[in-house]
């Protein structure tokens, strides 16, 4: 008998006389053992399985992607066309390598971890995360990483903006609040 390389748990007879147990290879199934379907035969079901995690990975995939884009909508009409254009483009290459299965294990979860310290406007953890992922991952992330150290900066400067009106607003109001008793001076 040979030894079928295409299959190998297969065993393909070399006459029907061939005396004795093959030399090499499995030991041949018995009778109660199910043969493995034929290639091109696979039943749907057994396909399922594999596909259960990319279904994980998309789930996790949306739950980082959605508020990455929330914050590059956020920063449209305070920041540059150009900018905006590029952070959006890197953001797609991010999608693509992500929902393509090129994105590890490791770097997927610190951009779940990035995207809450972005979302709870924890700038310098998010940064944080940012240059480690850069550190250790670099060939993984320098494609579409830029956009999202880009899309922190323009966050934050968009934040720090919002607070100084805030508090500019607070400042003008007080000082237009009359005590009871008390005249202003005009």
């Amino acid at each position: 008998m040979l030894l079928n390389l295409a299959f190998p748990f297969q065993t393909v007879p070399t006459s029907e006389t061939s005396p004795g147990p093959p030399l090499m290879g499995p030991p041949p199934p018995s009778s109660k053992a199910p043969r493995p379907p034929p290639v091109g035969n696979c039943p749907a079901s057994s396909v399922e399985p594999t596909s259960f995690p990319v279904i994980e990975s998309e789930a996790l995939m949306e739950d980082v992607l959605r508020p990455l884009e929330q914050a590059l909508e956020d920063c449209r009409g305070h920041t540059k066309k150009q900018v905006c254009d590029d952070i959006s483009r890197r953001l797609a290459l991010l999608q693509e390598q992500w929902a393509g299965g090129k994105l590890s294990m490791p770097v997927k979860k610190r951009m779940g971890l990035l995207v809450q310290e972005l979302s709870s406007h924890q700038w310098d953890a998010a940064d944080d995360i940012h240059r480690s992922l850069m550190v250790d991952h670099v060939t993984e992330v320098s494609q579409w990483m830029v956009g999202v150290k880009r899309l922190i900066a323009e966050k934050r400067s968009l934040s720090s903006e919002e607070e100084a009106k805030e508090e500019k607003s607070t400042v003008t109001a007080e000082e237009h609040q009359t005590i009871p008793g008390f005249q202003q001076a005009p």
